[in-house]
């Protein structure tokens, strides 16, 4: 393996100390950064690179894949030092095996800093000490960083992969390679998740990923997409499941063979949890519900045939005038064999330009467990709950689901409401969701440095329901006396969409002063010109449903990060 340029940094930091190091470093993954996708270089303005330098140093370059590929070269020139082969050799010992459990004891610069990789387990305590990029390296202290590798594709090159391989200090346990199963345990199924999820509830399995990488990339790896389940995940026979349409008496089953006669369509969708952010609602006045941050929220490719073409080929009579919804059950259930089920009106369902799909395939591949393996029904611009995951039954009906989820969830009440008055049978169900934003970075409660020009750059995230598109972002660090319009950025490709279904990212570069603590927050327009509300107080509820006030986070200004 050519190692001209790993050589080149070698021999900097054996005479030049770490601060070569991590100079030729940034080199290093600078160069990288030139094949990364649209949505960096949209932030590269004219010939001013400062602020995309400072954007691939707070995003990109923190990745764990360029983490390792740089530790790579820092490890490298250590065995390096004790041996003149030009060329990474095997280690010829007996090979140890680690449990996860093990790993994620070495999760501090006392107890050693270890990571996973496929079935692979990496000691990085060196390496953290003169890592470059910041703090983004200790998400996956004690865990796995597959999920940063996929996120931060550009990084999987054969050479880092190989580099990484002399790093190893033994393998990762085959049972903690797969989920194992417990007869005993209703939830003794549950597919592997990897440790970087802040996680809600864990029986039901209910997470989100870290928000400071929520954004950097348009497409949430499956990997990263949050979870919302309400029972255990089933396990699905992929040869006899069968889904099922319901008109009236008439029913007909389609297999997964069945399914791909029909022609697909591939829309771009953000999907929000109900939830999302209702930690800022209970930190007013304290909700009934999952203590969801910024990231119950993500964005994935949906592939699939229409919902409209199933059901038209099934016979249905959109003009029938008994036709009021169209409900959904889902193979997820209780030891009760109570399932989760939902419905939307039938004339949204029908509509071909909101795009509703029976997916199958899920960023291109096939949708994971915990996204509703094999079919999952999408429902682009509308909450969460209606997009129902591992369904297997769709019914053409005069009425709206009898699932508990569609009749005694998932609605809105105004702020004097109590559980004591609350009348779920009055309230209509939550479709369509409001506009909302937050900030993914700079973490709350951090010390920023800013740039030379005394500039800090904020980033997040934007979305509206209903395929509304996002127009303006306005950002303030006095709160709201002054605003400064962010740059935006939308969907970079192309897919069979008819209107606008995924979020947009935006970035903006906020002045400030050394020895400040500010607070910055940031609101969102739509193409209807919807607004976030200032406070949480005129929306809290009791359930702490859409919660969309401005997002806020504060930081202090340094004059260097320690």
């Amino acid at each position: 393996m050519a190692l001209s340029m790993t050589s080149c940094s070698i021999r900097m930091f054996r005479h030049g100390g770490v601060r070569s190091m991590s100079t030729q470093l940034s080199k290093i993954n600078s160069a990288s950064t030139n094949n990364l996708t649209g949505e960096r270089r949209f932030y590269h303005k004219g010939s001013d690179n400062a602020g995309y330098q400072r954007s691939v140093q707070n995003g990109a370059l923190l990745l764990a894949g360029a983490i390792i590929g740089s530790y790579g070269i820092y490890r490298y020139s250590q065995a390096g030092a004790e041996s003149s082969m030009p060329t990474v050799q095997a280690k010829a010992v007996k090979t140890r095996v680690y449990t996860a459990s093990e790993v994620a004891e070495h999760k501090t610069p006392d107890k050693g800093i270890w990571v996973s990789y496929k079935d692979g387990v990496y000691d990085i305590t060196d390496f953290v000490k003169i890592h470059p990029g910041g703090s983004k390296i200790m998400l996956g202290a004690g865990g796995a960083i597959d999920p940063f590798w996929n996120l931060y594709a550009v990084h999987q090159t054969p050479e880092v992969l190989e580099m990484l391989e002399e790093y190893r200090i033994g393998d990762l346990s085959k049972r903690d390679q797969k989920s194992h199963k417990n007869a005993n345990d209703p939830f003794g199924n549950e597919p592997y998740r990897f440790p970087v999820f802040r996680v809600n509830s864990a029986k039901p399995f209910n997470a989100e990923p870290p928000l400071e990488v929520l954004t950097d990339s348009f497409i949430t790896p499956n990997e990263m997409f949050y979870v919302r389940n309400h029972l255990p995940v089933p396990e699905v026979d992929p040869e006899t499941f069968r889904l099922e349409i319901v008109i009236g008496p008439k029913s007909i089953k389609y297999s997964l063979e069945d399914l791909k006669k029909f022609q697909w369509s591939t829309v771009t969708t953000t999907i929000q949890c109900a939830g999302n952010r209702r930690e800022e609602m209970s930190n007013y006045k304290p909700v009934k519900g999952l203590s969801w941050g910024a990231s119950a929220i993500g964005t994935a490719k949906w592939t699939g045939p229409r919902l409209r073409d199933l059901l038209m080929t099934s016979g249905l009579n959109p003009n029938h005038p008994s036709l009021k919804h169209i409900q959904f059950d889902g193979l997820d259930c209780d030891i009760s064999n109570s399932c989760y089920g939902a419905s939307i009106p039938a004339k949204n369902a029908l509509n071909h330009d909101n795009d509703v799909i029976v997916a199958v395939k899920m960023n291109g591949k096939d949708i994971p467990r915990d996204h509703g393996y094999p079919v999952r029904i999408i429902v682009p611009g509308v909450v969460g709950a209606r997009n129902v995951k591992w369904a297997h039954r769709i019914v053409a009906s005069d009425k709206e689901s009898d699932s508990h989820w569609q009749q005694k969830d998932y609605k809105h009440f105004n702020p004097s409401t109590t559980y004591e008055t609350a009348d779920y049978s009055k309230v209509q169900s939550i479709q369509e969701l409001p506009v909302t934003s937050a900030i993914t970075w700079p973490q709350t409660n951090s010390k920023v440095e800013p740039s030379e020009d005394n500039m800090v750059e904020v980033q997040g995230y934007a979305w509206s329901g209903g395929g509304r598109d996002i127009i303006r972002v306005d950002v303030t660090s006095d709160g709201g006396k002054t605003w400064k319009e962010a740059d935006l950025m939308k969907n970079p490709e192309k897919d069979d969409s008819s209107q606008t279904w995924p979020w947009t990212l935006w970035k903006v570069e906020m002045p400030v002063k050394i020895g400040q603590k500010i607070q910055f927050a940031c609101k969102a327009v739509d193409s209807s010109y919807n607004q976030q509300p200032e406070t949480i107080k005129p929306i809290w509820n009791l359930r702490g449903f859409l919660s969309n006030a401005w997002h806020r986070i504060a930081v202090d200004i340094v004059e260097e990060v320690d």
